[in-house]
């Protein structure tokens, strides 16, 4: 009885264990059918690395997809509807009788479908590198997703002519976005722009020809092969590899929705993403970026602005670029200027193109061209002039030797000099929200209660974060009869991040004494507290005199604040006087010791680590010697550093301690030296 009892048990487990699992499949029989209403119909790879079947966004837009099953947001890699997403309600795929693979929307419309109709298909079938295949009785490969890729391309996926990459629309999109990567007619792999206004190829650089740019166009076999290690061998003689090349890295080449052609690498601990090479260093140099007029600038990010006398067309989408604020005719009657805009230009589109002429000449042609909307001129000599009539992909770098000079009517007012301000290439509210149909059909009643719930939640959390916050804040700062222990506590406690009193600054920088520095907002003095820690006072003038604008500058240091940039120490805000208490520790990151430590002997202050650091580090270079590097940069790196980069962090750092203030380079220059040194390296 109990073997009876035993078998019976054993035999409702596997058929227990059976139903649960088995909608697991690896692989779907001909004449059977995926439902998008069923979250459970999938098709895993043997390994299952990949996961195949319906795939989700916004109010009610389905793919049908190839995702990373291991990753944390199911990244996908392939769709077969990418620019037609089907319904959440009737959709299904089929593999039909006839062996054709069809999609279909919930009015039973076809929307997608394999060229295999009247082959002998058996089953669909997702292999463990990513590829979707029919095969047919016998296991040949008659029709495969590897022979359609949309944006990436997967280890052992060959990529030849008449295949391409194309982009996303924009971040969070599957939309088919403006770039590309693809064969040329010339063999060689490049990348294009090619937007609802203009076109131009961005990769490889279209400024030099094919043998400056390290290819060939002689191979005309015009393939690429990306491998298990993490390398992509084209051609044109194109190869590169992931930084962590090697085997069991589950990888991805993706041509990203800015541009940008990535190689991801995902980490199995996280199940995140990391970027392991890149064509472009610098985001800018894709084209196409900010759209019509718009110029891309580092501010260190790439961002997007609009020049003087335009404004930007659309926030939530910087393909449309930018507008302008006036009327431009034709008329003589209407006076004209140039407002120059340094080391910008803008991209192609030339009407004109002179060498060796004069300024005053080149400023002659595009004023008397009703066409011409600005010229570029060259500072290094060779007299070059470009007379532009249409505006794409701007971008302003220091390695540009040049202006670009905007025609603008003179009743337009702008700042001198021009003054370009940033806006993220991407926006959360890129993200579109896709919906077919009516999306309350398809709402329940318990989704409905599931996001009151969260949102109630979250603004309870809220509300009492806000309470604390403020409780806090009256204790710490309003109370008036805080004891003396308690007062120097605190002052411990706070040090790094405190209010300080306009009478403490003052008394700290000897009536502001010492000027360090001053910009645009204001000056900057060196001051010594009572704790004997020297410190940059930035004193904010009469620009920063409104409560929005000092608490703005106040949030932007503190969330910068990072012991690698700038280290914020407090602030003032007492009447009318607006300071902050921070100077900058680029020197120390080569060093990789604290510099900036003070002390004082006898009223007097001495600085004893900078001081010599930066006298020592003068003298070898004056003397010219050769490892004069790997006595300076951290020993801790084992001298496993880029020499170059090294150079140019440790020159940035004298240049900004420089006694005469003209000296000092500016913030803007300190940024695009870093992104250039950066760039060398690719």
């Amino acid at each position: 009885m109990r073997n009876q009892t035993l078998v019976f048990l054993l035999v409702i487990s596997s058929s227990c264990f059976h139903f649960a699992t088995s909608k697991v499949l690896t692989s779907l029989p001909r004449g059977s059918a995926l439902s998008v209403e069923d979250d459970s119909d999938l098709i895993t790879s043997q390994d299952n690395t990949f996961t195949c079947g319906f795939y989700g966004m916004g109010t009610n837009a389905y793919w049908f997809a190839i995702w990373f099953t291991n990753s944390k947001d199911r990244t996908i890699a392939w769709t077969a509807n990418r620019d037609k997403p089907v319904n959440g309600k009737g959709s299904s795929i089929s593999l039909k009788p006839n062996g054709a693979m069809v999609l279909t929307d919930a009015n039973g419309a076809m929307v997608w479908m394999t060229n295999t109709t009247s082959a002998d298909v058996d089953r669909a079938e997702l292999l463990n590198t990513g590829n979707l295949v029919l095969k047919d009785p016998q296991g040949r490969i008659l029709w495969q997703s590897f022979e359609s890729p949309t944006d990436t391309l997967l280890p052992t996926q060959i990529f030849t002519k008449g295949k391409s990459l194309v982009s996303a629309l924009r971040k969070g999109s599957y939309q088919s976005g403006y770039f590309s990567l693809f064969f040329n007619s010339d063999n060689v792999l490049k990348m294009i722009y090619d937007g609802p206004e203009a076109s131009s190829v961005y990769w490889p650089r279209p400024d030099y020809d094919v043998w400056g740019n390290l290819r060939t166009n002689y191979n005309s076999s015009r393939i690429a092969s990306f491998d298990d290690q993490g390398v992509l061998s084209s051609s044109d003689k194109l190869q590169f590899s992931a930084s962590d090349m090697g085997f069991g890295i589950k990888r991805r080449l993706t041509l990203d929705y800015d541009g940008n052609l990535r190689l991801h690498s995902l980490n199995f601990t996280t199940r995140l993403w990391s970027i392991t090479w890149e064509a472009f260093a610098q985001q800018c140099n894709v084209h196409g970026l900010c759209g019509r007029y718009g110029i891309c600038i580092y501010t260190p990010q790439a961002m997007c602005s609009c020049p003087p006398g335009y404004e930007v067309s659309d926030t939530s989408d910087w393909s449309k670029g930018c507008k302008p604020t006036f009327n431009f005719t034709c008329s003589k009657s209407q006076q004209l200027k140039f407002v120059e805009i340094l080391h910008t230009d803008y991209y192609g589109f030339d009407s004109n193109y002179s060498r060796g002429i004069s300024f005053e000449d080149c400023r002659k042609i595009c004023l008397d061209d009703c066409a011409c909307q600005a010229f570029s001129y060259r500072l290094d000599g060779a007299g070059l002039c470009y007379a532009k009539n249409a505006l794409f992909s701007g971008f302003k770098t220091l390695n540009f030797p040049g202006s670009i000079y905007m025609k603008l009517p003179t009743s337009v007012k702008t700042a001198e000099p021009p003054i370009l301000v940033g806006y993220n290439v991407s926006c959360e509210s890129n993200k579109s929200l896709l919906v077919l149909g009516s999306p309350s059909m398809y709402e329940t009643t318990i989704k409905r209660v599931r996001w009151v719930y969260l949102y109630s939640f979250c603004l309870a959390i809220g509300t009492i974060e806000s309470l604390i916050f403020l409780s806090s804040w009256w204790f710490l700062f309003r109370r008036s009869n805080v004891p003396a222990t308690l007062e120097d506590g605190y002052r411990v406690i706070s040090s790094h991040f405190r209010r300080f009193s306009y009478a403490e600054l003052k008394k700290a920088t000897k009536n502001f004494k010492v000027e360090l520095g001053r910009g645009g907002s204001g000056a900057v003095y060196k001051g010594v507290l009572a704790d004997a820690r020297v410190v940059a006072v930035k004193r904010l003038g009469d620009a920063f005199q409104g409560e929005q604008e000092f608490w703005s500058e106040v949030s932007t240091i503190g969330k910068i604040n990072h012991m690698n940039l700038v280290r914020m120490w407090g602030f003032c805000a007492e009447g009318r006087n607006r300071l902050l208490v921070y100077g900058i520790v680029i020197l120390e990151i080569v060093r990789g010791i604290r510099l900036s430590t003070w002390v004082i002997e006898d009223t007097e202050e001495h600085e004893v680590e900078l001081t010599r650091f930066v006298r020592l580090v003068k003298l070898r270079i004056q003397s010219k010697e050769e490892c004069w590097m790997e006595d300076i940069v951290d020993p801790r790196l084992n001298g496993q550093f880029d020499r170059k980069q090294a150079a140019t962090l440790v020159e940035i750092g004298l240049a900004c301690m420089e006694e005469d203030r003209s000296k000092r380079p500016t913030m803007d220059t300190v940024v695009q030296l870093l992104l250039e040194s950066e760039a060398e390296q690719f």
